[in-house]
């Protein structure tokens, strides 16, 4: 498997060259084009229970796209949202991945749902995690351009949860008020969560929850 990414950061497009009978799961919506040759077919991942437990917990469609090359060919697939996508090659490891920052991945990765805790219920974003395991390719995509950042041992770095796209197992969280009630509540940052390396961070530079909470207000709407 081979792929480029294209159109940088605020377009991205993600070109996947598969070679013949290689696969390739992609969230539902996620497809932008594929070539001849490509079989598409369209399941729950893991089971009724688990495809229920991803869209429930980890707000992922319920559905999973597989993508098979019965001859050498590609598929392109890209966010939902104007921004950009990254790479991951997993190695054996496990990342964890924001809800709706997961895209794509070789069939060899399994990814399967871990709730960010009770901690996190209460943040209006809602830090729920997917859990991506094993070897092979990773595909993440994000609101607005992404960040990654390598933490040192011990290194802390905070975050706010609107603006998490995946860190390392290595790395330790903690879901937190920003500081006060007071700063959380009129200071516009809500909950934060701070990071403890070692290990690699990814972070996406704008927030759909704040470009929403900025346009709302502006739509118009209908008297009664």
């Amino acid at each position: 498997m081979e792929y480029q990414i294209l159109y940088k950061p605020s377009y991205a497009l993600a070109v996947i060259k598969l070679r013949e009978g290689e696969s390739l799961n992609a969230e539902s919506g996620a497809m932008v084009s594929m070539s001849e040759g490509i079989q598409m077919d369209t399941h729950i991942r893991g089971g009724l229970f688990s495809g229920l437990k991803r869209t429930v917990l980890g707000g992922e469609s319920f559905f999973i796209n597989t993508f098979k090359a019965n001859q050498p060919g590609e598929v392109t697939v890209a966010p939902a949202l104007p921004g950009d996508l990254a790479y991951h090659a997993m190695d054996g490891e496990t990342l964890f991945v924001q809800s709706g920052s997961y895209i794509a991945s070789s069939t060899e990765i399994q990814v399967d749902t871990k709730w960010g805790g009770a901690r996190s219920f209460f943040s209006r974003e809602g830090l729920f995690l997917l859990k991506a395991t094993g070897r092979g390719h990773l595909f993440m995509s994000s609101y607005g351009a992404i960040h990654e950042l390598t933490l040192a041992a011990g290194q802390k770095y905070t975050v706010d949860t609107g603006h998490m796209v995946a860190f390392q197992e290595g790395v330790q969280y903690n879901v937190r008020r920003s500081g006060s009630w007071k700063t959380t509540i009129f200071g516009g940052e809500g909950l934060v969560v701070e990071l403890t390396g070692p290990g690699k961070i990814y972070m996406q530079t704008r927030s759909p929850e704040s470009f929403l909470s900025w346009i709302v207000p502006k739509l118009p709407f209908k008297r009664e």
